[in-house]
């Protein structure tokens, strides 16, 4: 949601400043209005994602300004800032279609949830229309972008999931497309008419997430003047997609674990339990497992989640499907810009298949876009690339390894590799796999594989994930 623009409107300059440097730190681009008519204007020539302004100005109010914008743009989200003992207006303003409103003295980390949910609650909204319009092909899984065998044994396994109702974890690093088939494996089941809520576990302050999840009643604590319905509620029917969920602090874990065995949840200030039929949907970059070890995550929960586990391999481990994603994305962000498409020459795509992507498909796209956006020629060559693709050096080169001429046993080698890297690392599994550049999983598959085991002195090091 960075670098959304903002417009921000108040009479007071002070405020004015601190809301500006609040959404400054987030990311977001921020124009400012001292007043409702000039935000008015600003409004119809910046065209700003979201709107925040106070209630109490002279002149044009924030709620003539909210109807006034709302006759504009139905669609753009407006939160209003109220007086504490005012609690009429904000009554009214939810009435005239507010998204929301926040009290003063203004909480910066508040603020900036419901930002942050006002701005998702939008995506959500077009993302909505757009899956109306296309759900019948976008999310097919033999439409979903990928070539090697690894990713549609994935789908396989995905599709098949996606007609049942069971919870399902999906893992994998960053970036390799949790979310996409998480959103694929809604799209395909039996609730995809209903709603699919996205929660991202790691983005919401610890002290908010309750009730942001499980919802509040009107006067249950402080601040709470008007009843607000959780995620959980908005995805009755539906599905609930917990992103990062090993961020989840662990008294939550016990809350969410008695929403999957109860399918109900415990709303704040509500005497009874309010029942949801919901499907979950978890997601994880974290090693759940190493978590559990360490007495950050809950083992109970752990095994509801993963009645079904989808596993996402990282690009460096599936290069075969780099050329195919980088069309993909390229016909896409040409499209989004209204550019011609241009072809790439072989030299830069040898570099993008032999880069290791770190930031797996999300950087690949990402680096699509900078090459349509400054491309300058029909081609997309190699100084079309960013610095860090052209620079990248294999970290196999730089050892200095040379082939004897009379050939290799590559099983030897790689067990001769693993050996070495688990000595240096003193038998630590966590270090050796980041020496490696593998997952922890991996390594300890190969270790397997390999018959490897520590000499008696270092076992005590083998797990040892303090360092």
């Amino acid at each position: 949601m960075a670098n959304e623009r903002i417009l921000v409107v108040d009479d007071d300059i002070s405020q004015r400043r601190l809301i500006d440097f609040w959404l400054k730190e987030e990311g977001y681009s921020v124009v400012i209005a001292s007043d409702g008519n000039t935000a008015l204007q600003t409004f119809t020539e910046t065209s700003p994602a979201l709107v925040i302004s106070d209630i109490r100005m002279p002149g044009l109010s924030g709620l003539d300004l909210l109807g006034r914008i709302k006759a504009l743009n139905p669609d753009t989200p407006v939160i209003l800032i109220t007086a504490f003992g005012a609690v009429g207006d904000a009554v009214e303003a939810m009435k005239l279609g507010a998204a929301d409103y926040v009290l003063k003295p203004l909480n910066p980390e508040e603020l900036k949830v419901n930002v942050q949910r006002a701005l998702e609650h939008q995506q959500l909204l077009n993302e909505n229309r757009y899956l109306r319009d296309f759900s019948d092909t976008a999310f097919r899984f033999e439409n979903l972008v990928a070539g090697s065998k690894r990713m549609r044994d994935v789908f396989s396994l995905a599709a098949q999931v996606a007609r049942r109702d069971s919870t399902v974890l999906v893992t994998g690093e960053s970036g390799t497309g949790k979310e996409l088939i998480a959103k694929a494996i809604h799209q395909n089941s039996l609730r995809a008419a209903k709603p699919f809520i996205t929660v991202n576990c790691g983005a919401i302050p610890e002290n908010l997430i309750e009730s942001e999840l499980f919802g509040h009643r009107k006067g249950s604590f402080t601040g709470a003047i008007a009843d607000r319905v959780g995620k959980f509620e908005s995805a009755n029917e539906g599905s609930v997609f917990l992103d990062e969920i090993g961020e989840l602090p662990i008294n939550l874990q016990v809350r969410l674990l008695r929403v999957i065995q109860e399918r109900e949840i415990d709303k704040i200030g509500f005497p009874k339990p309010i029942p949801v039929n919901v499907r979950i949907i978890a997601a994880t970059n974290r090693d759940l497992r190493m978590l559990i070890e360490d007495g950050h995550f809950r083992e109970d929960l752990f095994y509801r989640l993963s009645v079904v586990t989808v596993e996402l391999p990282p690009l460096r481990e599936r290069r075969e499907d780099i050329p195919l994603l980088f069309s993909h994305f390229l016909k896409k962000h040409c499209t989004r810009y209204k550019l011609p498409m241009p072809s790439i020459n072989e030299e830069a795509l040898e570099f993008l298949t032999r880069y290791d992507w770190p930031g797996n498909v999300r950087e690949l796209e990402n680096v699509v876009e900078h090459a349509v956006v400054l491309g300058t020629s029909e081609v997309i060559r190699t100084e079309d690339l960013p610095a860090q693709i052209r620079h990248a050096t294999s970290r196999v080169s730089s050892i200095g390894l040379k082939l004897p001429d009379e050939g290799i046993d590559l099983e030897q080698v790689e067990k001769d590799i693993l050996l070495q890297a688990l000595e240096r690392c003193q038998w630590n599994q966590t270090k050796a796999a980041r020496y490696l550049n593998i997952s922890r999983k991996t390594l300890i598959y190969r270790m397997e594989k390999f018959s490897l085991a520590p000499p008696a002195s270092s076992i005590p090091h083998v797990n040892d994930e303090s360092e």
